[in-house]
């Protein structure tokens, strides 16, 4: 509640006689004091047009008058925002404030999404809290750099693109040309949704990965990282995709924890024990190890345990002997303790071969078959299918089998194909991020993240990393510039190479690398080096993995005066993607981050908090939430603001739920905003703020009040803006709207507003009052209902020609700090307190006070709301909402029977607590003895059924 609220002043109510006791602003109290005065009622109305008597002086009251509708829906609100959009300049907005003077710069880096499909409520939830940061810092006067792209490469696309196409008949080009085709239609599609949404950006110069200028800056990165000795060649086990024929990175699988193998217990026997324990007698002794891989026995190689030096026959191929070896992964917390090794199939197991000199022996292709060399009774069948039934049926043939059981555990897919991966040994060009890892990781220790608690995921995902495989084996996307000689299989690549064909790729594109013959991919100075014919060579047909695409967009997009953004905003998943990819290019070439801060938001579900999928029909289409669906009453058209409320009243930094219900909440939330802001307006007809406007120190006391409440906001809705909290924002403007103006100010102020002079001095200071409200509001507002404020703005008055978005932020004024001011209407609001709760469920206006409070600051306050003993038309009478207020220093002796008493106290707080004094003060209501006014319905008339004073010098009659 207010006084509460500021803290400034304590309250305590003692009071006795009728009526029972109550807090200050005791929620009872509002609903009373509204229920019959609240803001854009009906009531507003019918107030003035009771009986006959009054009916004749409801063309003198000064109602709201306003052309802004109360209400708009279906296509009538869709026509309205795209004419907002035409009317005011949204496609033109990023250019006009990138020309304008600014002292400060802020910049957003937009995180490409991929160009694979339509728009999705994911693309919402992204697009519209970035865009929502980036108008709030074009209205507070900073130049906004945020140049939209998209990630356009990459096997997704290609596989759409392609379809059920034979793709053995198609050349590279022929893919490349179709997978260009099918993303340039879906950036299209994303891109025009975008706009529609009022996402601000320069739309005709995005980014996009595919495009020949940004494919020579990615090279030219890759050159830099590889003449450093980051990017090399090896052959390596990599997670290797049998449905997709590609290596894969960490970042590209997904993990399915409800993935079932065939995990079985099996012997290798002994043939030489370890010399720890030779003494035992070991001609019948086995090792037995758990896999939950059966199909890379044939592969082993080694078994590691706490003990060395001994030797093992392997189970299924005859003649094969194994080892026994340390090696520091083995525990016993898991399994036997005795650990199957099979190089070709395992990171750790890979590193024991290292380190032990052991074949890496591969008996799979890239199918996922066994070749020639696993035998005749493995080759051909599917590791991950009948193989692995074969090698079991071996095992047990040979007396190794266990036990065979289930096993439900995690393991890895392809994030795309959704199919499972394997492990494969494979000659593919690696990023060696050991040796960057120290390096990111100091360079996050300046990185401000949002929520911090996101900061520990994204160092375990980067602990997890071993190495980064970045080579693909697919048509579509940037090709690696490297040459190999056809009989040694060397690699040809320099500064040189690598130069060159970047500038070949920003002239004419990355599919010269296959249209152009190797003459002019090779630069003179190596062609004059190469010993013997070119034609010794051949151009390698890997491509780079997508995550290294767009991991160095800080490169190719950044402003080149200083490649760092303010800020990188993402989903959760990003914290293995892009956030990472981009750490760890910047940090290999810069030496430091390549954003000041990192802000991660949640996924968005469904309102039952599931998956959104097809099967289960709960997928929300932002289009069919703007435009509506094929049936309107069970999907209307919303518009875009509804879709940017929703994003805005939502915690992102978890989940974010969305449904019918949290659409029509979010509908609604508008339609009372919008009602709010109509009142706003209508009460300005007429008003000239350039010419009207009241000085501050010739306003009413709670007109200063309230731009005093409304000068509070700035501060803590920038300050929520800034750290992307934007349901702090509309928590903020709820509880201002409702609380201090619907609640308290309207329901004060509408006497004045209705029944004064179109022209007198206290009706222009409300007006004042309303016209730096309803411009604070709007202006507040407009990050996140962009079309709405711009609609209100050119309602506004003194508006003529502009728009919202060119004017500025709020504009914050000490003036309206005024000493005293603060306490001597919140010290009024605490004795109006005692009277409304000394007579629940009567009107106000009935009654008329007699307020005693012994001399000091108190009286002095109230003093300065009401000069003279007795008025009717005093602030203070105001404030109390009576007809009539008497200011005395103590209760009369001869106080009616009927009489409503109550007592109280009130602390006043000035200079910070330098002036403290807690005065007294005694409320005596009773019912007014005046008559009726049939025009302002006051009890403050002299004679029944005529005008009261005020209402008969406003009409200039004697009625």
């Amino acid at each position: 509640m207010l006084l509460s609220r500021f803290g400034v002043v304590s309250f305590i109510v003692r009071k006795w006689g009728h009526g029972t006791q109550r807090s200050i602003f005791h929620p009872g109290l509002h609903v009373q004091v509204c229920r019959s005065q609240s803001a854009g009622s009906s009531g507003d109305t019918a107030q003035h047009s009771g009986d006959q008597g009054e009916r004749k002086y409801r063309d003198s009251v000064l109602l709201p008058k306003t052309d802004f509708p109360m209400k708009l829906s279906g296509q009538k609100l869709l026509d309205r925002e795209i004419e907002i959009q035409k009317l005011c300049g949204f496609s033109e907005l990023y250019a006009w404030q990138r020309d304008r003077k600014a002292k400060k710069e802020f910049c957003l880096h937009d995180g490409p999404p991929y160009a694979n499909g339509d728009p999705h409520v994911g693309h919402a939830l992204n697009k519209i809290l970035k865009d929502i940061r980036n108008r709030f810092e074009v209205l507070r006067g900073r130049h906004v750099h945020y140049v939209p792209g998209w990630d356009c490469h990459g096997l997704p696309i290609e596989l759409k693109a392609l379809g059920d196409l034979a793709v053995e008949g198609l050349t590279p080009l022929q893919i490349r040309q179709k997978a260009r085709e099918f993303a340039e239609g879906a950036v299209s599609r994303q891109r025009a949704a975008f706009q529609r949404w009022g996402v601000m950006a320069d739309w005709t110069h995005c980014y996009y990965t595919f495009d020949g200028r940004y494919e020579a800056r990615q090279l030219e990165v890759f050159q830099e990282m590889h003449s450093k000795g980051l990017i090399y060649r090896d052959y390596k086990p990599v997670f290797w995709s049998p449905s997709s024929r590609t290596a894969l990175a960490e970042a590209e699988l997904e993990y399915n924890a409800q993935h079932t193998s065939r995990a079985v217990y099996a012997t290798f026997p002994v043939k030489t024990p370890p010399p720890k324990l030779a003494s035992a007698d070991w001609s019948s002794a086995a090792v037995l190890v758990w896999t939950t891989q059966p199909w890379t026995l044939p592969a082993n190689q080694a078994v590691c345990s706490e003990l060395e030096g001994g030797v093992c026959r392997h189970p299924t191929m005859p003649g094969k002997e194994v080892p026994l070896l340390a090696a520091n992964h083995v525990t016993m917390g898991k399994g036997t303790g005795l650990v199957h090794t099979a190089p070709a199939h395992g990171m750790e197991d890979f590193g024991v071969a290292s380190h032990f000199n052991l074949p890496v022996e591969c008996l799979v292709d890239e199918e996922a078959k066994f070749t020639e060399l696993a035998g005749p009774e493995l080759h051909g069948q599917e590791v991950l299918g009948q193989g692995t039934d074969t090698v079991i049926s071996m095992l047990g043939a040979a007396g190794a089998l266990v036990k065979e059981e289930d096993c439900v555990h995690s393991y890895p897919y392809d994030w795309r194909a959704r199919r499972p991966v394997i492990i494969l040994p494979s000659k593919q060009w690696f990023i060696n991020t050991a040796s960057l890892k120290d390096k990111a990781k100091e360079a996050l220790q300046k990185v401000r993240v949002v929520p911090e608690s996101a900061r520990g995921s994204l160092l375990a995902m980067l602990d997890r990393r071993t190495y980064w495989c970045i080579s693909r084996q697919r048509s579509w996307g940037v090709p690696i510039p490297v040459f190999y000689h056809k009989e040694t299989g060397e690699p040809l690549i320099n500064r040189h190479t690598v130069s060159h064909v970047a500038t070949l790729f920003a002239e004419k594109g990355s599919d010269c690398w296959w249209e152009l013959s190797l003459d002019s991919l090779l630069p003179p100075q190596v062609l004059k080096k190469v010993t013997g014919p070119v034609t010794d060579y051949e151009r390698g047909e890997d491509v780079l993995d997508i995550w290294f695409d767009s991991g160095v967009t800080w490169a190719a997009v950044l402003p080149e005066s200083d490649p760092r953004a303010d800020v990188y905003v993402e989903g959760k998943d990003q914290l293995g993607g892009w956030f990472q990819s981009s750490l760890l290019t910047s940090v290999a070439v810069r030496n430091k981050a390549p954003y000041r801060s990192l802000v991660v938001h949640g996924f968005v579900l469904s309102e039952k908090g599931e998956k959104m999928s097809k099967s289960l029909g709960n997928v929300v289409d932002p289009t069919v939430v703007i435009n509506g669906g094929k049936d309107l009453s069970v999907s209307p058209p919303y518009g875009a603001d509804v879709l940017r409320w929703w994003v805005a009243e939502s915690n992102v930094f978890s989940e974010v739920l969305i449904g019918p219900t949290a659409l029509s909440s979010a509908q609604e939330s508008i339609h009372k905003l919008r009602n709010t802001l109509r009142f706003l307006l209508g009460n300005l007809h007429g008003f000239d703020p350039r010419t009207q406007a009241v000085d501050p120190r010739q306003m009413h006391y709670v007109d200063q009040y309230l731009l005093h409440l409304l000068d509070l906001c700035p501060f803590k809705v920038s300050d929520a803006y800034s750290e992307f909290d934007v349901s702090r924002v509309v928590r903020l403007l709820q509880a201002f709207i409702s609380r201090d103006l619907s609640s308290f100010y309207f329901s004060i102020i509408k006497d004045r507003l209705y029944c004064d002079s179109e022209d007198s001095p206290g009706r222009r200071s409300c007006q004042t009052a309303l016209e730096e409200i309803l411009d604070g509001v709007t202006r507040a507002v407009a990050p996140i209902l962009p079309h709405l404020a711009e609609e209100v703005y050119r309602h506004a008055p003194g508006h003529e020609g502009t728009t919202l978005f060119h004017s500025g932020w709020i504009k914050s004024s000490s003036v309206w700090t005024k000493p005293g001011l603060q306490e001597a209407v919140e010290g009024a609001c605490a004795i109006r307190d005692s009277f409304l709760s000394s007579i629940p469920g009567r009107n106000a206006v009935e009654y008329e006070l007699t307020i005693a409070i012994e001399p000091g600051l108190l009286f002095e306050l109230m003093e300065s709301l009401q000069e003279e003993p007795t008025s009717t038309c005093s602030q203070l009478t105001e404030l109390m909402m009576a007809s009539r207020t008497n200011l005395l220093s103590a209760l009369p002796q001869d106080l009616p029977s009927d009489a409503l008493t109550s007592r109280g106290s009130f602390l006043i707080n000035l200079e910070g607590g330098g002036i403290r004094e807690e005065s007294a003060y005694s409320v005596a209501a009773v019912p007014c003895p005046l008559s009726r006014c049939p025009r302002c319905r006051r009890y403050t008339a002299e004679v029944p059924e005529c005008l009261c004073p005020r209402c008969k010098s406003v009409l200039g009659g004697p009625n």
